[in-house]
């Protein structure tokens, strides 16, 4: 039984989604999640390493990150996969993917792009191409009761992804999403009140950029969540594990009065951007120091990711991507995004561990 991967790597925000030939072990109901004594804070983000996958590899490749004890992993879908009709849904992908987190004991941080950094959507063609002014609330919160109904191991929704980037040029919307998102929020909380939903930043990207009055503006709802590379403006690593560390403390500057999510940290080993297996093990290290001691500040902290990409399969949208004066091209900038995006995983594409597996592993053993 062989299942299609689709990976599209959105500056900083990656999708996975899989298409499945046949798979007759998924049904239609019955999706709650199995007693566990797992840490649901902590998180890794599972992928195969290649883009094509049997069902049996990938269940071996989610029983292999669920044997550290992490109790989370995200799962991006879009709009226009799960409902192609209005009204009529599609969960054959979904199932798939939650019935691998459940069968794994695993809660699911939900990824919805409403917004997907400087994009909207994608949405399906029955809603035409709306701008963001354009999209009913109505239509949201059905998608969403659908699915959060439907999977009940589900316990936290992320509606817009690099929110930051998204506004930076435009703080004119800032209060049309604002109204969005509560009415979204509160029509899901009469039927879904324990879920928890929020919107994500990327970090790197409000530090490089000095957005942080957005955050300040868009950190409503139960938590804010966050997305980590240690990259400058140019998608390089110019710090060591201990300065990243000072960025992370910035995430409590931005948002003093609720929890933080880390959806998606990360540190890659690509030598084209000057990452290191060595810095990337020192950092998962010291990451999990940091955790320890601002558990009680922290929701989730989801580490980004299991697996590696074979270089060349990482390819940025460079519409989604800006030149730095003085230095180069979008096309220099999402280069190096690209490098970055295809190293970040514990083991190689193929199969090799790194040294920062050894690291995570005794981390979340330490957390249980």
């Amino acid at each position: 039984m062989n299942s299609k991967i689709i990976a599209g790597i959105c500056a900083g925000i990656v999708t996975i989604i899989i298409v499945i030939v046949v798979y007759t072990t998924v049904s239609n109901s019955g999706f709650e999640s199995p007693a566990t004594s797992r840490n649901e804070k902590l998180g890794i983000v599972v992928n195969p390493p290649t883009t094509a996958v049997t069902i049996q590899q990938l269940d071996e490749i989610y029983e292999d990150a669920a044997s550290t004890g992490v109790g989370r992993s995200n799962v991006y879908l879009f709009w226009n996969l799960v409902e192609p009709q209005k009204g009529k849904y599609n969960f054959l992908e979904s199932d798939t993917l939650m019935t691998l987190n459940r069968n794994n004991d695993l809660k699911v941080t939900l990824y919805f792009s409403i917004i997907n950094g400087k994009t909207i959507g994608p949405f399906p063609d029955w809603m035409g191409k709306p701008r963001l002014q354009g999209i009913s609330d109505n239509n949201v919160v059905s998608v969403l009761d659908a699915l959060l109904s439907r999977y009940n191991i589900i316990d936290t929704v992320i509606i817009a992804g690099e929110t930051d980037e998204h506004f930076r040029n435009q703080e004119n919307l800032v209060p049309i999403y604002k109204e969005l998102f509560n009415n979204v929020y509160n029509k899901l909380k009469v039927k879904h009140s324990d879920v928890k939903i929020g919107n994500s930043f990327s970090l790197n990207g409000v530090i490089n950029k000095n957005l942080d009055h957005i955050v300040s503006e868009l950190s409503i709802g139960d938590f804010a969540a966050f997305t980590y590379f240690p990259v400058d403006s140019l998608n390089e690593i110019v710090k060591d594990p201990h300065d990243a560390i000072l960025d992370l403390e910035k995430m409590f500057e931005l948002v003093s009065d609720k929890k933080i999510s880390l959806f998606e940290i990360s540190w890659s080993t690509s030598d084209f951007v000057g990452g290191s297996e060595e810095d990337q093990a020192d950092f998962v290290a010291i990451a999990y120091e940091f955790y320890n001691d601002n558990e009680s500040k922290i929701e989730s902290f989801t580490w980004y990711r299991q697996y590696d990409r074979p270089e060349g399969t990482c390819e940025i949208d460079l519409s989604r991507v800006e030149g730095v004066v003085g230095i180069g091209t979008s096309e220099f900038v999402a280069e190096r995004l690209s490098h970055y995006i295809c190293n970040v995983g514990f083991f190689d594409v193929d199969g090799k561990p790194k040294a920062a597996w050894t690291e995570f592993k005794k981390a979340i053993s330490q957390n249980q």
